[in-house]
């Protein structure tokens, strides 16, 4: 949202009835200019209906999975093809579904837009992201189906050994029932995609809604591919570095080639690119401005999640006009946050909290 069209709201929640000749004596500007302004915060889901009426809190979508996490704590470095002794724990995840309860944390209006079995697993999952200040009107079950199961294997640094990842349930996540929710989606302040959608999905999603602000983490090497036929239409894309060869197609093993890497995405018609480089940091890029950040010093309980916290930073970030240098330490400080505890999400995560770690 422009300067001048948060101007024009403000005289729109004073005097719902207020003309756009008035809007536009107000603010010293045309009729035209203000009939234009007006019409893009229509678009964006800011003013809905006649008589000007408001939307007056700004919602985030959050399309993605959703599925119960099995994690294993070894109690010592883990032997192959043995028992090993250690702790089990069952708890909510998902990538989008993290992302949301994230968003959700940070204070966000969230609505979350899933499939899921109807099974015990599936009640949990409503319950547990409900109670964390999610809205899960949009959630879809499927009876007599199971829900996403993902099931991980830690070494004694908080690093993954091995996972499973049994979700083939998203793939009834289908074109037909995304359009069911096609209001929800146009009037979303943004839109936050995970690639456990189904490439028909994701690129039906990109192509349909050209107003919509898309935010999207591309999970994994192999499911980044099904970003690279639509991703110009993309406003925040967050890849790591694997995933950033997938996207444009080559090896980045130099500073200057990640550059160069950087500049092909912004070319494509993305907005802003932010590549995780591990332990050497990130690299962040837009139009105007591209830098490194080196990574901050953490002492790692959990590696899992902590992607989840830092795409949820960066939607936070956007959403309250952050610069991208802004943006990259709050997301950052989510990050730290999520590596630093044992559970795939920081019960403790806030924005006091982000400030405070970031400080």
């Amino acid at each position: 949202m422009t300067a001048r069209e948060k101007e024009i709201l403000e005289l729109i929640r004073k005097n719902p009835l207020i003309s756009q000749q008035e809007c536009a004596d107000a603010l010293g500007i045309t009729r035209s200019a203000a009939a234009g302004h007006i019409m893009n915060l229509s678009r964006q889901g800011y003013i809905k209906g006649k008589g000007y009426i408001l939307q007056e809190s700004p919602y985030v979508v959050v399309i993605g999975g959703a599925n119960i996490d099995i994690q294993g704590f070894p109690f010592s470095p883990l032997i192959m093809h043995d028992s090993n002794p250690g702790i089990i724990k069952l708890s909510c995840g998902g990538v989008g579904r993290n992302i949301a309860e994230n968003l959700a944390r940070l204070g966000c209006d969230v609505r979350l837009i899933t499939i899921l079995g109807d099974d015990a697993f599936a009640s949990q999952l409503r319950a547990e992201t409900q109670a964390a200040g999610v809205d899960i009107s949009n959630c879809i079950t499927v009876h007599n189906d199971t829900t996403s199961t993902y099931l991980s294997i830690l070494n004694t640094t908080g690093d993954m050994e091995i996972a499973l990842a049994s979700m083939e349930i998203l793939n009834k996540l289908t074109v037909d029932i995304i359009k069911t929710k096609a209001d929800v989606i146009r009037n979303a302040a943004a839109v936050v995609l995970d690639t456990n959608l189904t490439q028909e999905v994701i690129t039906y999603l990109l192509t349909s809604f050209p107003d919509t602000v898309f935010f999207a983490d591309p999970v994994s090497v192999t499911k980044a591919h099904k970003l690279i036929s639509s991703i110009g239409r993309l406003y925040c894309i967050k890849p790591n570095i694997l995933e950033a060869e997938v996207l444009v197609g080559r090896k980045l093993q130099t500073i200057q080639e990640l550059e160069q890497a950087g500049r092909q995405l912004l070319d494509q018609g993305v907005k802003q690119v932010v590549i995780s480089r591990g332990e050497d940091g990130l690299f962040c890029c837009n139009e105007q401005e591209s830098f490194f950040r080196p990574a901050p010093q953490v002492s790692i309980k959990n590696c899992t999640g902590a992607g989840d916290a830092f795409m949820a930073g960066l939607v936070y970030s956007w959403l309250h006009n952050m610069s991208l240098e802004q943006a990259a330490a709050f997301a950052e400080g989510a990050s730290k946050m999520t590596l630093e505890h044992e559970n795939t999400i920081n019960p403790a995560l806030s924005v006091e909290s982000i400030l405070k770690t970031i400080r």
